[in-house]
């Protein structure tokens, strides 16, 4: 049964969260940041007593404030809100954080601190645990002395449990990009200064260095790292993590946590994270949030390996069925490959997102496949086609689609193959589709396709020169194309 969402319900879901800060680009970037990543309700102000105004007639989940800032700054804001909203979450800025304003700040009430400049990377995470925390604890109910502070303190760990496994539940991009992530959220979740990921090379017995973050990464790589090659091996050979202390290593200051990462209990990496030095070292707690961050991270690769096996596998089939139809037509695969370059310029030209940019790729290179179907005698014909020969070369696209059907991974790839021949205006083939309702990446490949098609040599017809192939793409710009993909397929030859 359909049901109807009252839209001041639904803007009453929303998390609402309260900017101060006397300098305005530092509140247009935090409020960027903030919109990206959530649906939240953003309020600003310029100041403590502004805050104060705003807090008097709305209640916020989070205030993100600075600490110096006229009229009225942020620890005196602080207290303000733990009289007007306890329950308020706090996040404080500062450009001289210092132990004494740390440990004040957190006394009244704060419930965690920032460095200027601070990384768009730690904010949101911290909004995220804020926030988070907040909701469980509103579920929990109120509690009493005790039981409230283990309640808080169970809360914050099932915050930052949940951040883990939700960070990397819809994680979309390679293993480049997940090692980074790893990295990153390491260092977040326990405060860590330096930090490295490497790769295990078991038959070598060696440690290859993938991503290293510090202050001083010339000492890190250099010194560092080569003086923690026996951890390395002990972690890779016992298959768990450690954390050590300066009590036990005076080199390291004040400790150090390093986990595996495994596929199949197989160590493939290793995690190293190092506290800050002016921080206490880490606890037991700290060194279950890696573990459970690696744990998870491994998962995650491992379906990313195992995608990744089967993905290669299936487009070398398809590959070698292109090489087939090459024996009898060598101007396909070589058209396909020359295709799936300039589709690609095309799509990074008009901004397309990475997985985008991937599937156009395997849609070009696998464009033509149809083909296979398609009888010698028309498929070569030096001659122009009769209608019910070229009603037969139409049919590639359809005959493409379902030699894809039954591969559940290429499912998007498949769809730009099948309209990559459909015009914009509506005059196309095999659906007839006009405008938008052409899928973007096929408008894209509709484009590489038809300039590759008139710069080669055919078996009926000559090359045309670059500079008339340009003009009659540009001619059809709304025609047969859609116009936006024109203006970004023009620049590519000036």
């Amino acid at each position: 049964m359909l049901q109807s969402v009252n839209v001041e319900e639904t803007v009453l879901l929303k998390k609402k969260i309260l900017i101060v800060d006397d300098y305005p680009p530092t509140r247009q970037l935090i409020r960027d940041a903030l919109s990206h990543a959530g649906d939240y309700e953003i309020s600003e102000a310029e100041n403590g007593a502004e805050a104060v105004d705003q807090c008097r007639w709305s209640t916020f989940d989070l205030v993100i404030s600075d600490v110096m800032m006229p009229r009225m700054g942020g620890m005196e804001l602080l207290n303000r809100l733990r009289e007007m909203s306890p329950d308020t979450s706090v996040i404080m800025i500062t450009a001289h954080p210092v132990v004494d304003l740390t440990v004040s700040a957190m006394k009244k009430g704060a419930v965690d601190f920032l460095k200027k400049p601070f990384n768009i990377e730690s904010l949101l995470y911290k909004v995220k645990i804020c926030l988070d925390e907040k909701e469980l604890s509103e579920e929990a109910g109120p509690k009493q002395g005790g039981a409230e502070a283990k309640m808080t303190d169970k809360t914050k760990d099932l915050s930052v449990q949940r951040f883990i496994y939700d960070s990397f539940e819809n994680i979309e991009g390679d293993s480049e990009y997940i090692y980074r992530k790893i990295v990153d959220l390491s260092m977040n979740i326990v405060d860590g200064e330096e930090c490295a990921l490497l790769l295990f090379d078991e038959e070598a017995g060696a440690f290859d260095k993938k991503i290293l973050k510090s202050p001083d990464r010339e000492a890190y790589e250099t010194k560092t790292i080569p003086a923690l090659q026996g951890v390395f091996r002990q972690v890779a050979d016992e298959k768990r993590a450690l954390m050590i202390h300066s009590t036990e290593r005076p080199e390291i200051a004040p400790s150090l946590i390093c986990a595996p990462l495994m596929i199949r209990s197989n160590v493939f990496g290793i995690l190293c994270i190092r506290k800050k030095g002016h921080m206490e070292p880490f606890t037991e707690k700290d060194l279950n949030y890696i573990v459970s961050l690696t744990r998870r991270a491994s998962l995650n690769l491992e379906n990313l390996v195992l995608y990744e096996s089967v993905y290669n596998n299936v487009l070398d089939t398809f590959k070698s069925l292109l090489t087939s139809i090459q024996v009898r037509d060598q101007y396909t695969e070589e058209h396909c490959s020359r295709v799936a370059v300039l589709s690609v310029k095309i799509a990074k030209a008009m901004h397309c997102v990475t997985r985008e940019v991937e599937s156009l790729k395997i849609a070009a290179m696998l464009h033509d496949i149809g083909k296979i179907a398609i009888p010698d005698k028309i498929l070569l014909k030096p001659d122009r086609l009769t209608f019910e020969e070229f009603t037969i070369i139409k049919a590639h696209t359809e005959v493409g689609y379902r030699i894809l059907q039954p591969i559940l991974l290429l499912d998007e790839e498949r769809n730009i193959l099948l309209h990559h021949h459909e015009r914009w205006d509506g005059k196309g083939y095999p659906a007839g589709l006009a405008g938008a309702d052409i899928p973007f990446l096929s408008r894209i490949l509709a484009v590489a396709d038809s300039f590759d098609a008139m710069t080669n040599n055919r078996p009926y017809r000559s090359a045309m020169d670059i500079p008339a192939a340009v003009e009659e793409v540009k001619k059809n710009s709304g025609l047969q194309f859609d116009g936006r993909v024109v203006g970004a397929f023009l620049p590519l030859f000036p």
